[in-house]
């Protein structure tokens, strides 16, 4: 009888384990690209040309158009690495992205200003209970909790980051 439990115990944690590795729209596979569409509100985790996982996601306050300078509240256009993670973030966890690069400067010194920094793809604030709406960060780009730590586990530092318009 007991050999019995211990097989059932044994299948049911077998069978939720397998549940959530399968489930509908998630991966757990390694990704190697990340694409980000800001029209769309999208981000697309990749492994070569294979769609891995799709997430809607909030851009900064002011979304249309690159990001030119410290404070304006967009979110960067281009190719960038995620370069580091930052688990004790004010946010649920952050990746962050390599923003601004060479280019991203140059453009900046041209015109006398500081192109910012600290752009992330994070979760939700520490400090606010409830998920926030419609496009509300400095110019980061925002998942739900529970999507960042999906995101976390498949996106190894050195990932490539490409964000369209």
């Amino acid at each position: 009888m007991l050999r019995l439990l211990i097989l059932v115990a044994l299948l049911l944690v077998a069978g939720l384990v397998g549940w959530r590795l399968l489930a509908p729209g998630r991966s757990t596979a390694r990704a190697d690209r990340i694409l980000i569409e800001k029209g769309l509100r999208r981000l697309t985790l990749f492994q070569g040309n294979n769609a891995l996982t799709i997430y809607r996601i909030a851009l900064g306050r002011q979304p249309v158009g690159p990001k030119r300078e410290e404070g304006d509240n967009r979110t960067p256009e281009g190719v960038y690495l995620i370069d580091r993670r930052k688990p004790d973030s004010d946010f649920h966890r952050a990746l962050h992205i390599s923003y601004p690069n060479e280019e991203d400067r140059a453009q900046a010194a041209a015109r006398g200003v500081s192109p910012g920094g600290d752009i992330m793809i994070h979760g939700q604030p520490n400090a606010v209970g409830a998920p926030q709406k419609g496009d509300w960060t400095a110019g980061c780009l925002a998942v739900t909790n529970d999507e960042i730590e999906e995101i976390w586990r498949a996106v190894p530092n050195g990932t490539a980051v490409e964000i369209r318009p």
